[in-house]
């Protein structure tokens, strides 16, 4: 049952990493908009939730979310984050930057404890301005879920067909190390093929990426809800702890959701 969220604001829902979260869905509401098709994304294969709606406008998110805003004071319910997440890849958006001014801004009225988060797959860092934005948040969850190009091509599906891992680390170096990586750790099959990522094949060259990245921390995960292909596994405890603690002994802060 693939999970499609409302738009423009969820929630708030508790989240594994980041405690009490505000969703900002910057997608429609009735589909899944993404430059990637994750084989394990809770929302499903693209071509199975094409949406009708058109995307929020920036004025629709900025009311929507200060509507949210005005009740959860009334309620004296406070947010630990605001996370941009949802029915796709939030940066797709053509105002996400200046949605993140409008959403610092209420952040700073509201709730000026909370922090603002956004979960992406790094696809539209060369967007004008979609880097700057980042840099502005207090958390940027950017996705690496490996440097093996084939493994990507075959797991995360990527849309555009110019994908190249190698320019997703350059621009991610660019960051100077305020960013955050994630990466999704998994086993099973897909379409007859091995898509085990937690062996050495795979760690050992993407350390060395994190390690040139240098990203202040980095959050490995696995597998939580149900996937749209059922031949996926989660990686266990033993083998997230085992991939924390090689990233620990090169000297980077480390954690681990099971």
């Amino acid at each position: 049952m693939a999970i499609i969220f409302p738009s423009p604001v969820f929630g708030p829902v508790h989240s594994r990493r980041l405690g009490v979260s505000l969703g900002i869905n910057l997608l429609p509401g009735d589909g899944k908009v993404c430059s990637f098709d994750c084989i394990y994304c809770e929302c499903g294969f693209n071509k199975d939730h094409r949406p009708s709606g058109k995307l929020p406008t920036r004025e629709e998110v900025r009311i929507a979310l200060e509507g949210k805003l005005k009740e959860m004071q009334a309620e004296g319910t406070a947010p630990d984050v605001f996370t941009f997440a949802g029915n796709g890849e939030p940066t797709a958006h053509p105002h996400f930057p200046e949605i993140i001014e409008d959403t610092l801004a209420l952040r700073d009225a509201y709730f000026s404890k909370a922090k603002v988060s956004v979960l992406s797959n790094s696809t539209f860092l060369s967007r004008p301005g979609v880097s700057e934005a980042l840099n502005k948040v207090d958390n940027n969850i950017l996705k690496l879920d490996t440097v093996d190009d084939e493994y990507i091509r075959l797991v995360d599906r990527p849309n555009n067909g110019q994908y190249a891992v190698a320019d997703i680390i350059e621009r991610l170096k660019a960051f100077k190390g305020n960013c955050i990586v994630q990466t999704m750790f998994m086993k099973g099959t897909y379409q007859g093929q091995d898509v085990d990522n937690t062996t050495d094949k795979y760690v050992l060259p993407w350390i060395k990426a994190v390690k040139e990245i240098a990203p202040r921390q980095v959050m490995i995960y696995t597998i939580d809800r149900e996937t749209p292909d059922h031949d996926l596994e989660k990686a266990t405890h033993e083998e997230l702890d085992r991939i924390v603690a090689l990233l620990q002994a090169e000297g980077i802060s480390a954690s681990a959701s099971y």
